[in-house]
This record gives C-alpha cells, structure tokens and sequence, in this order.
C-alpha cells in the first residue's frame, strides 16, 4: 500500500479505528474487525503517483472501459471503477477549467445504462469534459479543482468515494477510429493512452 492517500480520506478511516480503540478493552474481535475497517478504507483512498507519457490523451480514471459512444457530435469514453482500483481521478489534458458543476441524481451501479442518470460532478475544460459519476457504494464525490484553475496532463483533479465510473467527453474532431483503446480493457489514470495527439 502506498503513503499517500486521497484528499479527506482519514474521514472514512478514522471512525472505524475510534470504534477498535474503544472496543479493544472489551473484545478483541471486534476491535480487529474495526480496525481492518480502517485499513480497507485507507487501501481504498490509495493514490500512488503517476508518470504520464510524453503525449496523448490519457484516461482520466483506474478502471475498465464500460462505454463508447458518440453523443452531441462527440465521442464518449467512460472507465468504471470497481473497488479495487485507485479512485483518484487525472486530467486527460492540459487545459484551463472552465466550470464544475454538480448534478444531482439516482446511485445506480455505475456498470448500468441506468447510471447516467447518477449523481454527477462536471468538470469542463475548452476542449474536452470530465464526468465524476457516482455509483450505488459511491456517496460522495470530491473534486479538486475550481474554474479559472490550470491543471496538466495527469494531474489529480477529484476522487470519487468507493465504485464508480468517470466519463470523458472527448475533444470536437476524434473519431471511434482514433481510440486506442475497446470496451473491455484496463486503463490506468494519467497513463494509459485514449488517444494519440
């Protein structure tokens, strides 16, 4: 398990080791069952570094690719997170963000059609959008970033809080033909490539 962990993540851990704290005197079952509560959450909050490669449009989010498809003119990538994965979420490109807006909505699985109808944070740069997506675990989403912020390539711009899934919206102009990447496979945040540019 790596040292860092997501922004806030000691709000998921620490009341579970206050419970193994005050149950130890009384059962060590309990106590151990608290504390491994904690520790599975820290594990979830994991957020290794990341090297992004020189170029390309990266996958915003660990995970497998759950959706392509064309909406409004533009392609759609969407990565589903389930809760082994690292749920710390990248910036696919460079780019100034312009808004980030929240929508609320159901908590269906985020591996469903239903899903898109799931709470929602946007986060919309010039040329592309990100899509933090709750799921039916996923409660609460935590964006890092503010409008007018610059951000680059691979650089962590929210986590989403047990599984989920992030979409992009990619740029005007890419094609299902320019996709590296098919529904099925594994990504990783900040360094698998969607697309070459």
């Amino acid at each position: 398990m790596c040292a860092r962990f997501a922004r806030g993540s000691w709000r998921y851990a620490a009341p579970p080791a206050l419970v193994g704290l005050f149950l130890l005197p009384f059962s060590l079952a309990g106590a151990a069952v608290a504390f491994l509560s904690s520790g599975a959450a820290l594990g979830f909050h994991r957020d290794p570094d990341r090297r992004p490669p020189a170029d390309g449009l990266l996958a915003p989010a660990d995970g497998t690719v759950s959706v392509v498809r064309e909406e409004g003119g533009r392609l759609r990538v969407g990565v589903f997170m389930n809760l082994t994965d690292v749920h710390v979420n990248r910036a696919p490109l460079s780019g100034t963000v312009e808004a980030v807006t929240h929508s609320p909505g159901k908590h269906w699985p985020a591996f469903t059609k239903e899903s898109d109808r799931n709470e929602k944070v946007h986060v919309e740069f010039e040329e592309y959008t990100v899509v933090l997506i709750a799921g039916a675990v996923a409660r609460r989403i935590h964006p890092y970033v503010e409008p007018g912020e610059t951000v680059e390539r691979g650089q962590r711009i929210g986590h989403i809080s047990f599984s989920s899934r992030v979409d992009v919206l990619l740029p005007e102009g890419v094609e299902r033909e320019d996709l590296r990447v098919e529904k099925g496979e594994t990504v990783t945040a900040g360094e698998t490539r969607l697309v070459d540019r």
